[in-house]
């Protein structure tokens, strides 16, 4: 009797909800392929910054209000220190990057331990997850942000960690929902049948159905994340020792009547930064959806 229910339980496990695939139909997409070469461009440009720049961007190198062009030396100009305009911009994109991408490890962390516990165990400990996250959402998310910030340091890693801790709802209650749907598949009850341990069929049976759903949300929550540093920055809750985009649009904003591209040139590569995101998104949101195939 054995050998002949096991196979059946092997067999269910392998029933579990369609994985990635269709690159091709993928990359056939306007969206995927510009968001992609936007993308590369800021991501080429924080990898380039310290052998183009090796330099402190802090550094003041020239006169200040230097105009692009005035000085082939500073293609893109000085600002109102007297500092490179483009050093600045380069080494802003590794700071801009550093946030975005830590900042969802945080939310990602947090989020998957908090919904998936949620969603698979249900009873107390969903009911936990439930009144922890709408206590967190009570708040809005960049006032709590802020008031992390300047109760803690503002350095780099501070505020990634500040911006993950108030992001970590959404990717929550989204794993939750997931959770509770796929836990009374068959493959979850075959898992169960074979004595697999909770961990095992949280992270090794479920999670990996999950992820579709996770990949097309964390390409807006860096967006977001990335977004929510510059606005720091803009107020001055920002590293000091660090320069950033939206601390060169807070610099640049005392100088938009003389100087108006001190404030649009980083912010023409942030808005460049989202709009790659965002078309990562929708092209993976309609790569993964499946009402969206066959189009």
């Amino acid at each position: 009797m054995k050998s002949a229910v096991d196979p059946l339980l092997a067999n269910a496990l392998t029933q579990k909800p369609a994985g990635l695939s269709g690159w091709r139909r993928f990359w056939h997409s306007l969206e995927a392929v510009v968001g992609s070469v936007l993308l590369l461009i800021v991501l080429t440009m924080a990898a380039l910054a310290s052998w183009l720049f090796p330099g402190d961007p802090l550094e003041m190198v020239a006169q200040p209000f230097l105009w692009p062009g005035d000085d082939p030396a500073y293609r893109l100009g000085t600002d109102s220190l007297g500092r490179d305009v483009a050093s600045e911009l380069f080494h802003g994109a590794q700071v801009s990057l550093q946030i975005g991408f830590s900042a969802v490890v945080v939310s990602l962390l947090i989020g998957i331990i908090a919904g998936a516990s949620a969603g698979y165990f249900g009873g107390w400990t969903d009911r936990v997850v439930v009144r922890l996250a709408e206590l967190f959402q009570t708040f809005p998310s960049f006032l709590l942000v802020v008031v992390l910030v300047v109760v803690g340091q503002p350095t780099v890693t501070y505020i990634s960690f500040a911006i993950g801790l108030a992001s970590w709802p959404m990717i929550a209650r989204l794993v939750r929902a997931e959770y509770r749907q796929l836990r009374s598949l068959d493959f979850v009850l075959a898992a169960h049948s074979l004595g697999y341990s909770p961990l095992r069929v949280i992270f090794r049976e479920l999670l990996p159905n999950v992820l579709p759903s996770l990949i097309v949300t964390l390409s807006v929550l860096m967006a977001s994340s990335i977004l929510t540093e510059s606005s720091l920055a803009f107020l001055g809750f920002s590293d000091p020792n660090r320069i950033s985009w939206g601390s060169m649009i807070g610099d640049g904003r005392q100088s938009l009547q003389n100087a108006w591209y001190l404030a649009v040139i980083p912010g023409s590569a942030l808005a460049v930064t989202i709009l790659a995101l965002n078309l990562l998104g929708d092209a993976l949101n309609n790569w993964l959806n499946p009402r969206s195939k066959g189009k």
